[in-house]
């Protein structure tokens, strides 16, 4: 059977979250794994309220295929949204609903990627998009970060390499707002400059901003869609985070023939998102006083957690040498770090039998780098988990440590 398979299909790999999701499933461990909403914030209520009057007014329509290009009523209830918070005037006919963003970043790849074609990524970068953007055949340039986001002053020098060897980027996959898997928010500056070296060197800018409407601490940085030339801006967003994961909608803003291009293959993958889950969110966003009400009660929990968890590591990390971590205004996840020579996939397994989990900074690198670094998530865990869930890891990195240390002294004295 293996040799009836497509190249596409043998580069397939499972997602290393998806994975060690499995190993986690005992009630008594604490994860900090998933990137997960806390689901007793869900806004049910809302929900069974625009279901049923979607059913009873609807219910025909509601129930059938609808067009590809997504629901007319869902692109202007969208564009009015984004007029309202962003201040950006972006028509229906630039707005392409998808069967949630990861659709999107796979219609992108699609789209604009032809093997061997180069796109910029951090390091690290979502590996949604890393997974999504592999299958066809593109070679990455990682670009670090720092507490600024991506390192744009380093993007320059990678592009002259390519020039030189008559080669170029398609474009530079970002994600600006309290980015999975570090936390960090891309500055303004830093934003204003990628868009002049992406028109001095001719690449797209693709944002990718689900977590966007979850800002805690700090002050408000436009989006690149509101600062960048709509035609060489790529942007994707979720109510995945912000409502209901199961919905499964995002949608794509872009230029309206990269619009027509993404149509095009999204009638080849789907036909069209669900119309049920399109109309719901457009009953939801047309309540725009209940909705802003559970975005601000998802900022209010949330920011109590992001400050548990910085106040837990604090507290159980503050001893042990070389521990850094990322401090998160907005978003789910923060980053560790931990000492050169430390492996959080080893010690994964360590974590488990102290009933705690993480995700491995491996997987959100390209090249393999990361070893010592993980992701952790916030939003999901309890308060209490929160607290006892750093205690344990603690327990688990000082082991490490000692062990490290231990076999250092046995090699010098060999």
């Amino acid at each position: 059977m293996e040799d009836k398979f497509s190249e596409l299909a043998r580069k397939l790999r499972p997602s290393p979250i998806r994975e060690l999701l499995k190993l986690i499933n005992e009630p008594d461990i604490i994860s900090f794994a998933g990137g997960i909403p806390d689901p007793t914030l869900f806004p049910i209520d809302l929900m069974w309220e625009v279901t049923q009057q979607i059913l009873e007014n609807e219910g025909d329509k509601a129930l059938q295929y609808g067009p590809s290009d997504g629901d007319i009523g869902l692109r202007e209830e969208i564009s009015k949204w984004l007029k309202d918070k962003e201040g950006v005037d972006i028509p229906a006919s630039r707005i392409l609903p998808t069967t949630a963003s990861q659709q999107g970043l796979d219609l992108i790849g699609k789209v604009f990627i032809n093997p061997g074609d180069y796109v910029i990524v951090g390091l690290p970068t979502y590996l949604g998009a890393l997974a999504a953007f592999s299958a066809y055949g593109v070679q990455f340039i990682g670009i670090p970060l720092d507490d600024e986001g991506m390192q744009v002053e380093l993007i320059p020098e990678k592009l002259k390499k390519l020039r030189r060897a008559q080669k170029r980027v398609k474009f530079v996959y970002v994600v600006p707002d309290f980015q999975n898997p570090a936390g960090v928010t891309m500055s303004l500056q830093r934003r204003k400059r990628l868009i002049e070296i992406a028109e001095k060197y001719d690449f797209l800018i693709v944002e990718d901003t689900p977590y966007r409407e979850l800002r805690y601490s700090g002050e408000h940085v436009p989006p690149f869609i509101a600062l960048g030339p709509k035609e060489r801006v790529i942007s994707l967003y979720s109510f995945s985070k912000i409502l209901f994961p199961g919905l499964r909608v995002g949608f794509v803003i872009a230029a309206p023939n990269v619009i027509r291009k993404l149509i095009l293959a999204k009638q080849a993958a789907d036909l069209c998102s669900p119309v049920l889950t399109q109309f719901v969110v457009r009953e939801i966003l047309k309540r725009r006083d209940a909705f802003k009400r559970h975005i601000m009660r998802l900022v209010v929990r949330y920011r109590d957690k992001r400050d548990a968890m910085l106040s837990a590591l604090m507290k159980y990390f503050h001893d042990i040498p070389g521990v850094r971590w990322t401090k998160p205004e907005g978003g789910l996840f923060l980053w560790l770090t931990f000492p050169e020579g430390l492996d959080t996939e080893k010690m994964f397994p360590k974590a488990l039998e102290n009933k705690v989990a993480y995700i491995i900074g491996t997987a959100f690198h390209f090249d393999g780098s990361g070893k010592n670094t993980a992701r952790l998530n916030f939003s999901y865990p309890t308060m209490k988990q929160i607290d006892e869930g750093i205690r344990r890891l603690s327990k688990v990195v000082e082991a490490e440590l000692r062990e490290l240390e231990r076999k250092k002294r046995i090699k010098l004295t060999v």
